[in-house]
């Protein structure tokens, strides 16, 4: 068998999308939900957020099968005024609720210019640049944040791990350009590239992870013996605490101790906490107008002489773009480790394999 970090085939977004319904709608999930879930998460691979696709489903599917999860959800608004609203997720799969959320913050734009939508009795919703772009298609900027779904940080200084990774996506749309579409978890790695890493059978670079006593933690197998690192030190550990604060305890949402760690446990609600930003540009100026503006940005931004050993300077979302481009001509790398535990998966629902 080849290396697990060897990609030995490639498949197509509708591929993995076709598979990742068939396995969601196997254990009772609504085929609307399902097909709407399969799509986000296919849309994931094909970004080339591996470790946000459909690597995460049977993790999903187990939590499903144990009743971690509500299959059949009542997402609702639970408070509103005009410009912001309160989701209560009823235990749904994140991506249904910040779907959902997505769509109200973006209604509520047009009317506000600015509309705050955050969520609690949520779960794990993929990449956060999903949910970032969805206001780019309505001429608007998309701001999201979560909580991360299993606490690998301790406070700056300390011991307990009492944060996650809490990632945050800006998104800004461009002209002619791609869009500016930055997405970065608050520690050095999230922790799904931690996962990938061990499933491929890879160590981890120097600077993900510290054990213990403070020495360079490299094998992903013993992750759970160290935490990961904070983007700047004391600067991503202040702005995890405040994204949590933001996402989690401002919503009723889980934070600190009261995480539960999903990669672990797939039975206790984790009541997870997100929010997302949308802003209509028309309510600042010209919405074409604005869009040059930020190509010439970018064209500046690309124009900079570089440093010895840069070939180029890259805008966030410009490698993600790349990635897209090729996945979407030549398919989505697979790799044999995750080959092999979706082929286990599908042996257990009883559903066609990955063809």
């Amino acid at each position: 068998m080849a290396d697990g970090s060897e990609a030995v085939a490639r498949y197509s977004a509708q591929q993995l999308q076709d598979f990742i319904q068939r396995a969601l709608s196997t254990v009772g999930m609504p085929d609307d939900n399902a097909a709407a879930i399969a799509a986000l998460m296919a849309e994931a691979d094909l970004n080339g957020a591996d470790g946000h696709g459909i690597f995460r489903l049977p993790g999903y599917v187990k939590r499903m099968k144990l009743g971690g999860l509500n299959l059949t959800p009542n997402i609702r608004i639970e408070r509103e005024k005009p410009g912001m609203a309160l989701v209560d997720g009823d235990n749904a799969q994140g991506h249904l609720v910040m779907k959902y959320c997505a769509e109200i913050a973006i209604e509520k734009a047009r009317t506000t210019g600015v509309a705050w939508v955050g969520s609690h009795h949520s779960n794990h919703a993929g990449p956060a640049s999903l949910y970032a772009k969805m206001p780019l298609a309505h001429d608007m900027i998309g701001l999201y944040v979560a909580i991360g779904n299993a606490n690998h940080l301790p406070p700056w200084g300390g011991m307990e791990m009492l944060l996650s990774t809490n990632p945050i996506a800006i998104a800004v749309p461009a002209d002619q350009e791609p869009d500016v579409v930055l997405d970065m978890a608050t520690t050095v790695a999230a922790y799904g590239k931690v996962k990938t890493a061990a499933q491929r059978g890879e160590q981890m670079p120097e600077g993900w992870m510290i054990d213990r006593q403070g020495k360079p933690l490299t094998d992903p197998n013993k992750a759970n013996e160290g935490f990961l690192l904070p983007i700047g030190g004391p600067k991503g550990y202040g702005l995890a605490l405040m994204f949590g604060l933001l996402a989690g305890t401002l919503n009723g949402a889980a934070f600190g101790k009261d995480v539960v760690d999903f990669n672990a446990d797939f039975e206790t609600v984790t009541n997870t906490g997100q929010f997302i930003v949308a802003v209509d540009i028309s309510a600042f100026g010209d919405v074409a107008g604005f869009k040059r503006q930020v190509d010439a940005v970018i064209r500046q931004m690309k124009g900079s002489p570089t440093l010895p050993g840069f070939d180029e300077v890259l805008l966030p979302g410009e490698q993600s773009h790349r990635k897209r481009q090729d996945r979407e001509t030549n398919g989505i790398p697979m790799h044999t480790g995750l080959l092999d535990a979706l082929a286990a998966l599908a042996d257990e629902l009883g559903i066609e394999k990955l063809s």
